[in-house]
């Protein structure tokens, strides 16, 4: 009777992995024609990237059905029990992956040429590591690997410094006209594939070892800043906390629909002495590891909605102030505008970290 029970387990667990490595060869393949539908801005190839995105779903879903019956026959334990609870991760990561392929295919749409021909080479490094990364991070599950999870996982921060390589050189050979928000986005895209590629290699690494890797600074506190275009009020936030210089917390800015940040905000923060000239406004979709935030402060009424209103362990803030570069009246005012914005923001973070702060030595 026992041997037929590790029989039906195992037999089960082979059906999972099948079903899994399916998907991430579907994802990997998104991720490449990604790169290449980017390259020749090939509109037909993006539209074969989305509708492959609606079979990654689907499989998704055949996923968790199949570890929710798993859990539910076997009742697993030790090694079994490891094993899917990774998968689930997995399974949620890798479709998260196809998600990133799929929104640069609708980026693409908006891309008509290339700003300047040397950036293709920048930006196909930065790809070309990640998709690299996703791929060797299916292999260490594949292959039950510790060791190649180990060595995929620190390979991370290198692509991150490409990609501010490539957004610095794609803004500073914009300076003069409007910034190319498709590439910037899907530059940004890639970055992630990596941060997923690293989640899942943690995943491999539990699975294997029993070694839990997530949130190692589980004493970092991380807070978000939320408004319409992530080009002013958010921004401005952002600038202020990080001059905080506090070491455990980490401080972020997004926007519903990112535009680019205007000359008179630029200036007047420059009076203040803070720099934005090389900030990219980013939406919610591009914050790494959103769902570890636990303080996100909406400051514009159409910020609010976006996030469930029942009790989570994320605390939800609503700090409304009207944005200043909508006023529409003489200079002087508008000035005024924009340093009550100011004020008023640089009192509030400051009463909020140092209640954190407070409550924590408490």
């Amino acid at each position: 009777m026992y041997l037929q029970h590790e029989e039906s387990i195992n037999r089960d667990i082979g059906r999972i992995r099948e079903h899994l490595i399916e998907m991430a060869s579907s994802t990997e393949q998104s991720l490449k024609d990604s790169l290449n539908a980017c390259l020749a801005i090939d509109h037909k190839l993006g539209y074969a990237i989305i509708l492959r995105d609606q079979i990654i779903d689907e499989k998704e879903k055949e996923i968790d059905r199949l570890c929710l019956e798993f859990i539910v026959k076997h009742q697993p334990v030790s090694h079994s029990l490891r094993f899917i609870f990774s998968a689930i991760k997995l399974n949620s990561e890798i479709e998260r992956v196809g998600d990133y392929a799929e929104s640069m295919a609708r980026h693409l749409f908006n891309l008509t040429e290339w700003p300047e021909e040397y950036c293709k080479d920048h930006i196909t490094e930065l790809a070309t590591i990640s998709i690299t990364m996703f791929h060797d991070a299916i292999q260490s599950f594949i292959d039950n690997s510790p060791e190649i999870a180990k060595k995929t996982l620190v390979i991370e921060d290198t692509v991150d410094a490409l990609r501010d390589r490539c957004i610095h050189e794609l803004l500073e050979n914009t300076k003069n006209s409007r910034p190319p928000l498709p590439l910037l986005n899907i530059i940004r895209r890639f970055e992630r594939v990596a941060d997923q590629a690293r989640n899942i290699c943690m995943e491999v690494l539990y699975m294997c070892t029993g070694e839990y890797l997530k949130h190692p600074n589980a004493e970092t506190y991380r807070i978000l800043f939320v408004d319409e275009h992530n080009s002013l009020r958010s921004q401005v936030a952002e600038a202020i906390a990080n001059n905080l210089h506090q070491s455990k917390f980490i401080f972020s800015s997004a926007g519903i629909d990112p535009e680019p940040i205007d000359s008179t905000t630029i200036e007047f923060m420059k009076e203040k002495g803070y720099d934005l000239s090389r900030n990219t406004p980013r939406s919610l979709q591009d914050v790494p590891n959103l769902d570890y935030y636990q303080v996100v402060v909406a400051l514009s009424s159409k910020a609010k909605p976006l996030f469930p209103q029942e009790p989570r362990k994320t605390i939800y803030l609503d700090w409304k102030i009207e944005d200043p570069s909508s006023v529409n009246a003489d200079e002087e005012t508008v000035r005024a505008a924009y340093e009550n914005v100011f004020y008023f923001l640089n009192k509030q973070i400051t009463d909020l970290v140092n209640a954190i702060i407070g409550t924590s030595t408490n």
